[in-house]
């Protein structure tokens, strides 16, 4: 499972070149890219076993960029359709069903640039004009440089390289296919599109979880009128995917990216971006001509299909009232492909979580009711009985309470106990409770951890409720409300053995220093709440949805199997916030009043 701020972002790249067409050093065409000459020892990839120092490689969740980048490529393709009587959400008792009419469950995206070379010239400072060269990748490859998993090395250019209205003389190349200025990206979380534009100015000609340490090469030739690096055989994390792709830069401001029909990479971007932005401008690659927008460039390649959660809402908002916090979506196909659920805020205004503040709610149809939506994909995965412990710990109820939690939770930091801002309590994506932090088995993949006394500890109970904490991040409780509370650091012989990412478990026996903390060291490090317990609501509305395949007609049992779990969501929410919360399920509220 996910929580919030994170979308998938898959593909599987070809060639593609970007070029100044005015000062072009020559391309030497060839059949197969020099990366073939690089030796198999070095190209062939041994996946390493697994150890307690490899880093989770889950993902981050999703962000609400990447769901705006994902429906206006879907624009951009002609796959969003008009709104229609026929694709309009009509309810079924308490369940708007949404028909899917070819434009909501996204198509993939496969890869179309076998070994082409698209060519992209600077037409003015934030504009590049987009046309087709030659494909073959610029030799000499250069001097090999030793890269680890999610690292880096910085470079100084000969010359001064202008991009999007800056210059830059030095530059980092970094293990995932890319390059950035200003500053290198070396973290481990999702090569998603909301990281290319949040981070920092970036040319991804093969932006993917790439691990250089593992096999393969990366090689830079350094010339006064060319700056080339070149990813030869380099895998996929534990993967035995290959990368092969070269970018070089021009003195001029262009640049040229090739990535060979001999990458196997399924995950992946191609893109540029001026950094730390929220303009951008999907294009489609393999129809290269004319001239790009403004901001951010690129396209996405994926062989799975989605969700475009922001047409899926506009649907369901052109027949229901702008009279809801939450949306709950449920599939009756398969959307999600490298997670069981997730959720996107859309609009933050709270203060004091470790959350940024925006309003992006418009752009799903909402006029600024919208808070979040929560995307638990196809039902079958789900049991009949919403209480029946089935993913781990997890049951229906707790798995929804998590993604519902992902609008307040988890990303407190705290003030240790040597005054350093610290992250000790996080698990997984610095968005989940860790496997070491007594949460009172916090529905955030949270433990109750009991102290056995002399250092030694041991799980007795997980994803059961919101702790005391959590609720005073949901605005149910002041903060003189909230006991000490206490993790464990550095955990020892633990049995089974876990991190503080794994899932959460209950009989994990673990030995350790014990670390209180309190509520004031948490404010310390994030500000104090703000609206306030005594300001904050304590009822949420909430949409529940069914978006069905094109055609098909809905069986009566589908319907009874979510208003199952709608019913048990609104006692388990309650029992689980010691009654402090509730939340309104039903789609309008003259028939919540009559009954």
């Amino acid at each position: 499972m996910t929580k919030q701020r994170c979308v998938i972002v898959a593909a599987l790249l070809g060639a593609l070149v970007l070029v100044d067409r005015h000062s072009i050093v020559p391309v030497h065409a060839q059949s197969t890219d020099p990366c073939s000459a690089v030796g198999a020892s070095e190209a062939s990839v041994q996946t390493r076993a697994s150890s307690a120092a490899v880093k989770s490689k889950a993902g981050q969740d999703p962000d609400y960029r990447d769901a705006l980048w994902m429906h206006q490529a879907n624009r951009l393709r002609g796959r969003v359709g008009k709104l229609s009587s026929a694709g309009l959400a009509r309810d079924v008792g308490e369940i708007a069903v949404v028909e899917d009419a070819g434009d909501l469950i996204v198509r993939p995206n496969p890869f179309d640039l076998g070994d082409l070379a698209l060519t992209l010239t600077p037409s003015s400072a934030d504009r590049f004009d987009i046309g087709r060269g030659t494909y073959g990748f610029r030799r000499p490859l250069g001097t090999a440089v030793t890269l680890d998993d999610d690292a880096t090395h910085e470079d100084t250019l000969r010359f001064t390289f202008p991009f999007f209205g800056q210059r830059y003389g030095r530059v980092f190349v970094n293990s995932d296919g890319n390059l950035t200025f200003d500053e290198s990206d070396t973290a481990s979380t999702d090569r998603s599109i909301s990281r290319i534009l949040q981070g920092p100015p970036r040319i991804a000609p093969l932006f993917a979880d790439l691990d250089p340490s593992a096999a393969g090469r990366v090689l830079i030739a350094n010339e006064s009128n060319a700056y080339s690096v070149t990813w030869c055989g380099v895998p996929e994390f534990e993967s035995s995917r290959v990368a092969n792709a070269q970018v070089t830069l021009f003195p001029s401001g262009a640049i040229e990216i090739q990535v060979s029909s001999r990458t196997t990479i399924r995950d992946a971007i191609v893109a540029v971006a001026p950094g730390h932005t929220e303009t951008f401008t999907p294009v489609d690659l393999s129809a290269a001509g004319g001239s790009s927008g403004t901001g951010a460039i690129g396209e996405r390649f994926t062989n799975d299909a989605e969700l475009d959660t922001i047409a899926t809402l506009q649907r369901f908002f052109a027949t229901h009232a702008d009279d809801f916090d939450n949306v709950t979506i449920f599939t009756d196909t398969s959307a999600i492909s490298d997670s069981f659920a997730y959720e996107l805020t859309v609009s933050n205004a709270i203060e004091g979580l470790s959350l940024e503040t925006f309003d992006a709610a418009r752009q799903w149809g909402s006029t600024g009711r919208l808070q979040n939506l929560v995307v638990m994909d196809a039902l079958s995965k789900y049991p009949d009985d919403p209480r029946e412990t089935f993913l781990g710990e997890n049951s229906t109820v707790s798995v929804l309470g998590q993604e519902f939690g992902h609008r307040w939770l988890a990303f407190l930091l705290f003030r240790d106990h040597n005054g350093r801002t610290s992250r000790q309590l996080l698990g997984r994506e610095s968005a989940h409770w860790s496997f070491f932090f007594d949460s009172d088995s916090s529905v955030m993949e949270g433990n109750d951890i009991e102290d056995l006394g002399g250092g030694n500890f041991r799980t007795v109970a997980a994803v059961t409720r919101y702790s005391l904490l959590d609720q005073y991040a949901m605005g149910l409780i002041d903060q003189s409300q909230v006991p000490p509370f206490f993790y464990v650091q550095n955990a020892t012989n633990v049995t089974p053995r876990r991190t503080a990412t794994s899932a959460p478990e209950v009989g994990v026996t673990f030995s350790g220093t014990r670390r209180d903390v309190t509520i004031d060291a948490v404010i310390a490090a994030n500000g104090p709440r703000v609206p306030s317990a005594a300001d904050s609501p304590r009822e949420y509305r909430q949409a529940f949805l069914y978006v069905t395949s094109p055609g098909r007609v809905v069986a009566s049992t589908e319907i009874a199997k979510i208003d199952r779990i709608r019913i048990a969501w609104d006692q388990f929410l309650s029992e689980a916030t010691d009654s402090r919360m509730r939340v309104d399920t039903r789609l309008t509220r003259e028939r919540a009043s009559m009954q």
